[in-house]
């Protein structure tokens, strides 16, 4: 049983995510694959078991390639046990780190036409130092409206890495339900 988490980032936290849950996922006894979603050209789909998709949030909105990826291969993914995942940093708020009350999230799930059996969101990382001068103004701004750290000499990673392992679990259990069923 091998898993393909593909991933869209914009500044490396949702790769790391992925690569954490490849990790977890391989002491639960499954196979993965994380692949950057942006580069991801001819994709083997009948060797896996289950996808995941994680991808995220810049200005409010997650990568066009994401929308993209998903109607080209939309036949494929409903043929596969399938989970998503946003990261972004309004999820730093824990009353914000659900599917149900992160807009973001909420907003995609609704519209999309892969619907994913399991959706979780992430707190992502602020990583000023990294960002080109506009992002880095444009950023501190957003935070400064929504309480967040400004100083613009920081990086701050809000992920909740034990939230991250605990939704590998899930997957992991999704896919041996899904294999028990077949059986």
């Amino acid at each position: 049983m091998k898993v393909l988490i593909l991933f869209s980032t914009r500044d490396g936290q949702t790769r790391e995510i992925a690569a954490a849950m490849a990790t977890e996922l391989k002491e639960q006894g499954l196979d993965a694959d994380a692949v950057n979603l942006h580069r991801a050209e001819e994709i083997r789909w009948q060797n896996y078991s289950a996808v995941v998709i994680g991808a995220s949030i810049r200005y409010g909105h997650f990568h066009p390639a994401l929308e993209r990826f998903i109607k080209k291969h939309l036949q494929a993914l409903k043929q596969l046990p399938g989970a998503f995942y946003s990261v972004n940093l309004v999820a730093r708020k824990p009353e914000k780190r659900t599917p149900q009350t992160n807009n973001y999230t909420r907003k995609f799930l609704l519209n999309s036409p892969w619907q994913p059996e399991l959706s979780a969101v992430f707190a992502g990382a602020l990583r000023y130092p990294r960002y080109r001068w506009y992002d880095r103004m444009m950023i501190r701004l957003i935070m400064k409206m929504t309480g967040g750290e400004t100083d613009v000499s920081k990086e701050v990673v809000y992920t909740d890495w034990q939230q991250v392992a605990n939704y590998a679990h899930e997957i992991a259990q999704l896919v041996r339900k899904k294999r028990s069923k077949q059986a």
